[in-house]
């Protein structure tokens, strides 16, 4: 699969969902694929809600990041840059369709709803053994200088 995009263009962040230098984060692990991202997840046990199943604030972290990912690198592509602009997340829905089973691989793809020079909608689907437990949606932007969240992935 090649580096991850936060493994390439961010790999001093801390964010706790997708930052690579978090020790105590979920440090996922986005890569491209066809119109958005794709990635696999294993969680760990202090990743349950209950026992055998994942807690929704995981799964919001890593559909909340992963989906900010596929926006900034869609963006970068959109406007021809070399890297992605800094997004950060407008809104964003998760629908926790069924419980998520521990000890399993997730598996999230990413895919672009819609973009403008420095937004996108993405759309996420969140699946188990091809067995879909959540999906989202969510507007991600990109932000200027001077936003306190402008320089994090540097």
């Amino acid at each position: 699969m090649g580096l991850s995009v936060q493994r390439q263009y961010a790999p001093n962040s801390i964010c706790f969902g997708c930052g690579p230098a978090n020790e105590n984060g979920l440090k996922i692990e986005s890569h491209r694929c066809e119109n958005g991202l794709e990635m696999k997840f294993i969680p760990s046990e202090h990743h349950q809600a209950f026992p055998g199943m994942i807690n929704g604030g995981i799964i919001g972290s890593i559909m909340d990041c992963h989906g900010n990912w596929a926006a900034a690198i869609a963006i970068m592509d959109f406007l021809g840059l070399d890297e992605p602009p800094c997004t950060v997340t407008a809104n964003y829905s998760i629908s926790l369709r069924r419980p998520t089973p521990h000890g399993k691989e997730l598996q999230v793809k990413a895919e672009i709803v819609e973009i403008e020079k420095d937004r996108a909608e993405v759309k996420m689907i969140l699946t188990v053994e091809d067995i879909v437990c959540a999906t989202g949606r969510g507007l991600f932007v990109a932000v200027k200088e001077g936003h306190p969240a402008y320089h994090r992935w540097s």
